[in-house]
């Protein structure tokens, strides 16, 4: 079996080394010398059967540091490849081991290497999607930091008028606020994938959920003329309230934006034995079949998207349910407009 370790790994198979080695002198010391002090017994005691004893315990002891020889040159390339390895070589496959130990011990290597393997992959893909995550954060900001300088220096003309830089207050609160919603929700999702939200669950009705979503949009329903539908009976979900409403009240806001001045929008709630289901649907003109499988993504901007829209809401949505045990799928209804459909499935079964 040829051996493709490093160089240094090689002095490992020389004899020199093999009986430098302080386990096996320690040996040859106790067996040569308990061989020693038989064969002088022998001697003295039983001279015509000492010098067959003698051969037989000698050639056993070379036989067994033989054999020893050969284990540890074995276990020498199993060190030789794991170093290779560990200097960042891509090899899964190890020397093929056929004695019992090591043959275990090798299998095992090769389970920790895979894993290892698998590990170093995900932490590359994280990387990278922390790269787009990051570049597309820096898109997301730059535009409405842009808009503020650019407003801030229009606010330094000394002709503007009072309304036209009343006008440019505005903007500029909105666009700020903008900033700041992107910061907090950002900051969310980040705490929801580093699993440093600790999600205080309970018994809660839909009626409840569906009041603590909508506490912060019916100004907005109400200047647009929208209306609220819901209809939820005794449907109850194992959630914890707040983050689950701010979940909602995410998917409320789309179907708010994508739904036409005194539209309608419809929440139902539904349970059974296996799991609760919450069903959102608006009167839109619903999701283009190419936006349908990225919906969720985060700064996904689908075609009938407004300029405001930054692409982040759903994808804190889905984060939100998930990180529950919950699951959210978007569809487009039969009737028109599109569908929101999240349902928690029972763990005490």
């Amino acid at each position: 079996m040829e051996w493709k370790g490093t160089e240094g790994m090689k002095e490992k198979y020389s004899l020199y080394h093999f009986v430098c080695n302080p386990e096996i002198r320690r040996q040859l010391f106790l067996y040569f010398g308990a061989g020693a002090g038989i064969g002088m017994i022998g001697f003295l005691f039983f001279a015509k059967a000492a010098a067959f004893v003698v051969f037989v315990w000698a050639a056993a002891g070379l036989f067994h540091f033989a054999e020893a020889w050969v284990r540890y040159r074995k276990i020498a390339m199993l060190s030789g490849e794991i170093d290779r390895i560990l200097h960042r070589e891509d090899i899964l496959t190890l020397p093929d081991m056929r004695e019992g130990e090591l043959s275990i011990l090798e299998d095992e290597v090769n389970k920790l290497l895979i894993r290892l393997k698998e590990q170093n992959k995900e932490l590359r893909r994280e990387k990278c999607y922390l790269a787009d995550s990051l570049a597309d954060l820096s898109h997301q900001l730059r535009t409405p930091l842009t808009s503020v300088n650019l407003i801030f220096s229009m606010l330094e003309e000394e002709d503007l008028t009072p309304l036209e830089r009343q006008e440019y207050f505005r903007k500029q609160q909105r666009l700020l606020r903008k900033v700041q919603w992107l910061i907090d929700v950002l900051l969310k999702i980040s705490k929801l994938d580093a699993d440093a939200v600790v999600f205080e669950t309970r018994p809660v009705t839909m009626q409840e959920l569906i009041k603590e979503a909508v506490s912060l949009l019916e100004v907005l329903m109400e200047l647009k003329g929208q209306t609220l539908h819901a209809d939820g009976g005794e449907a109850g979900f194992s959630v914890d309230l707040r983050w689950t409403a701010e979940a909602v009240e995410n998917i409320l806001k789309n179907c708010m934006e994508h739904s036409a001045p005194g539209g309608v929008i419809t929440v139902s709630g539904t349970e059974n034995a296996v799991y609760s289901e919450l069903v959102i649907s608006d009167c839109g003109t619903g999701i283009d079949k190419e936006d349908l499988p990225h919906l969720f993504e985060r700064f996904y901007k689908g075609k009938n998207s407004s300029e405001e829209s930054a692409g982040i809401g759903l994808a804190l949505a889905k984060s939100i349910i998930t990180k529950q045990g919950g699951v959210i799928r978007a569809e487009n209804k039969r009737e028109g407009g599109a569908g929101f459909l999240i349902r928690f499935y029972k763990t005490d079964l």
